[in-house]
C-alpha cells in the first residue's frame, strides 16, 4: 500500500518549481498526480507514471496491467485491427457481396448479445478454485486458436465465420471478466473508482486510435490474413493475464448452488422487466438502434471501388482513426455540457441530428462534394468525424438511462441484460441493412441505388421519435424505478453479495460504440 504522500529529497528552489505531487483523496488515499508548476517536458511523462505507480501499489500491478491489456491492447488496438482486417478479408479473400458481409458481421457479434451468461459464469462458477483467471485463459485461448487458423489457412466461409465468432467470444469473455475485476476493486477502493474509470477509458481510446492508424498500413503490407496473425499477440497477452493475475483462491465451493443462483437472477430480472417504468425505455432503446439501419458494408465497398473514391487501405485506416477522435469528442461534449439534461429532450435532438448527419453520406455518394470543390478524402474525414461524434452523443444518454433502470441487488447482471437488448438492436440494424442492400441490388460492382439506401436509412433514423413518449421526462439525477423496487431487499438476489460475487459493469461500453 502507498503511504500518505511522498517524501522528497531536499532540492534547490529551481528544482521545486516543477515538482510533481500526489493529491490525497478520501480516507487519505493518494489521488491523481498534478504538476505544481514549471511546465517541464519531463513532467509530461512523470505525472502519468506516478499515477500508474499509485494504482499498481493500491490494487496490485497485475490488475492494472490486466486493464491495460484487455481494454487497451485486446479491445482497443486489437479491435481496430480486427475491424479493418475483416472488412478486407470478406471483400478480397472471401469475395462476398456487401449485403452478405453485413449479415455476417451481425453473426460474429452474437457473443456480445449473451454477455449476461458470461457475467453469471464468472460470478458464480469458479474453475479450479478461481473466478477470474480461468476465464481469461479461456478467452485468450479461443482467440489464439481462431486467429492462427485464419492466418495460416484459406478456410471455407462457414468455418471462417465460426472462427471470427470464436475470436469475438474471446474478446467478450475477457471484457466481462475484467469488468468484474474493476467492480471488485471499486468496492474495495471506492476513492479510486474514478481513477479506474479513467484508466479503462484512456486505455481503450489510445488503443483504438493507434490500432486504426496502423490498420490500413498493416493490411497493405501483410494483407488481411497477416493482420489475423498479428492479432495472436493481443490474445496471448490476455492468456498471460489469466496466468499471472493476483486472485484469492476459493475453497470448498458448493457447485450444487449454481442452478439456484441462475434461477434467482432470472426470476429477479423478469420481475423487474414487468414494470412499465422499465420495459417502456427498453422498447425505445431497442427501436432506436434497430431502426437505424447499418449499411456500412455498402459504403465500404463503394469507398474502395474504382467507381467511388477508390480509397487505399491506408486512407481507410486513417478515416477510422478520425472517427475515433470524433467519438471521443462526443463523449467529452456530453460529459461537459449535456449530462444533466432530461433524457427525453436530449434524445429528441440527438436522434434528429443523427438522421441529418446521414445526409453527408448522400452528398458524398452523389459526388456533390466534388461539384462544390471539396476533395473526397477531406469530405470523408468530415463525414466520419461528425457521424461518430453525434452517434456517441446519441449513445451516451442511453447508457445513463440503462444504469438508472438497474434494481439494487442485481445491478451488474441486469445492466448486462440491458446491454444485450441493445446489442440485439444493433444485430437487427445490421441484418436489416444487409436486407436493404440486397433488395436494392447493391453489389460488389453495382452501386447505382446506394444513394436510395442512404436516403431510406436516414428516414428510418428519425422514425424512433414516434416512440419517444416511452422515455421518462426525468433527468439523470432523478429516480426512475418504482419505490418498491428500490426499497426491496430480495433475499435470493442480495445474499452472498461479496466483492467476488459482484459483477457491476462500469466500463465495458465505450470500446464498442466505435464499431457501430
Amino acid at each position: 500500500m502507498v503511504e500518505q504522500g511522498y517524501e522528497k529529497p531536499e532540492s534547490s528552489a529551481e528544482e521545486d518549481k516543477g515538482e510533481v505531487t500526489m493529491t490525497l483523496g478520501e480516507n487519505g488515499t493518494p489521488g491523481f498526480p498534478h504538476n505544481n508548476g514549471g511546465g517541464r517536458l519531463s513532467d509530461f511523462f512523470k505525472v502519468p507514471m506516478l499515477w500508474f505507480k499509485m494504482l499498481a501499489d493500491e490494487m496490485h500491478w497485475t490488475f492494472v496491467l490486466g486493464v491495460v491489456i484487455v481494454y487497451g491492447i485486446n479491445q482497443g488496438l486489437g479491435g481496430a485491427l480486427a475491424r479493418v482486417g475483416t472488412e478486407y478479408y470478406m471483400k478480397d479473400v472471401q469475395k462476398v457481396q456487401p449485403s452478405e458481409a453485413q449479415i455476417y458481421s451481425g453473426i460474429t457479434s452474437i457473443p456480445w448479445i449473451i454477455k449476461p451468461i458470461w457475467g453469471l459464469l464468472t460470478d458464480v462458477v469458479p474453475i479450479a478454485g478461481y473466478r477470474r483467471r480461468p476465464y481469461f485463459i479461456l478467452a485468450g485461448s479461443l482467440g489464439v486458436v481462431a486467429m492462427l487458423i485464419l492466418s495460416l489457412h484459406k478456410v471455407h466461409l462457414v468455418l471462417a465465420l465460426a472462427l471470427l465468432t470464436a475470436g469475438s467470444a474471446g474478446v467478450a469473455i475477457a471484457d466481462v471478466t475484467i469488468d468484474a475485476c474493476v467492480a471488485q476493486n471499486s468496492i474495495a477502493h471506492p476513492s479510486l473508482a474514478a481513477d479506474m474509470q479513467s484508466l479503462c477509458a484512456l486505455s481503450s481510446s489510445v488503443g483504438a486510435l493507434v490500432g486504426f492508424f496502423i490498420s490500413g498500413i498493416l493490411v497493405h503490407l501483410i494483407g488481411p490474413r497477416g493482420v489475423y496473425c498479428f492479432l495472436v499477440i493481443p490474445y496471448l497477452l490476455v492468456l498471460a493475464v489469466g496466468i499471472m493475475l493476483n486472485e484469492p483462491h476459493v475453497g470448498n465451493f458448493d457447485y450444487q448452488q449454481i442452478n439456484q443462483k441462475f434461477l434467482d437472477a432470472g426470476r429477479a430480472m423478469l420481475t423487474t422487466l414487468k414494470f412499465p417504468n422499465v420495459w417502456r425505455p427498453c422498447v425505445y432503446m431497442y427501436s432506436s438502434l434497430a431502426l437505424s439501419l447499418n449499411i456500412f458494408e455498402g459504403m465500404f465497398y463503394w469507398f474502395t471501388d474504382a467507381k467511388g473514391p477508390n480509397f487505399s487501405q491506408e486512407t481507410v485506416g486513417y478515416l477510422f482513426s478520425i472517427g475515433s477522435v470524433g467519438a471521443l469528442m462526443g463523449a467529452l461534449l456530453y460529459q461537459h455540457s449535456l449530462k444533466d439534461h432530461p433524457f427525453r429532450a436530449l434524445l429528441l435532438w440527438t436522434q434528429l441530428f443523427y438522421g441529418v448527419s446521414g445526409m453527408l453520406d448522400l452528398i458524398l455518394v452523389l459526388r456533390m462534394n466534388l461539384k462544390l470543390g471539396i476533395p473526397d478524402q477531406f469530405f470523408a474525414v468530415i463525414d466520419e468525424c461528425v457521424s461518430q461524434m453525434i452517434g456517441r452523443l446519441k449513445w451516451m444518454p442511453l447508457l445513463v438511462l440503462s444504469s438508472k433502470l438497474c434494481p439494487p441487488g442485481i445491478e451488474g447482471t441486469f445492466f448486462a441484460l440491458l446491454m444485450s437488448i441493445d446489442n440485439i438492436g444493433l444485430l437487427s440494424s445490421s441484418w436489416g441493412g444487409g436486407l436493404l442492400l440486397h433488395i436494392l441490388g447493391v453489389t460488389r460492382t453495382s452501386f447505382d441505388r446506394l444513394w436510395l439506401a442512404i436516403l431510406i436509412r436516414n428516414f428510418l433514423r428519425i422514425s424512433p421519435l414516434c416512440l419517444l413518449f416511452l422515455v421518462p421526462r426525468v433527468d439523470p439525477s432523478s429516480s426512475i424505478l418504482p419505490d418498491r423496487i428500490v426499497s426491496s431487499k430480495d433475499g435470493h438476489v442480495q445474499e452472498d453479495r461479496s466483492p467476488e460475487s459482484d459483477n457491476i459493469e462500469l466500463v465495458s461500453l465505450v470500446s464498442h460504440v466505435d464499431e457501430r
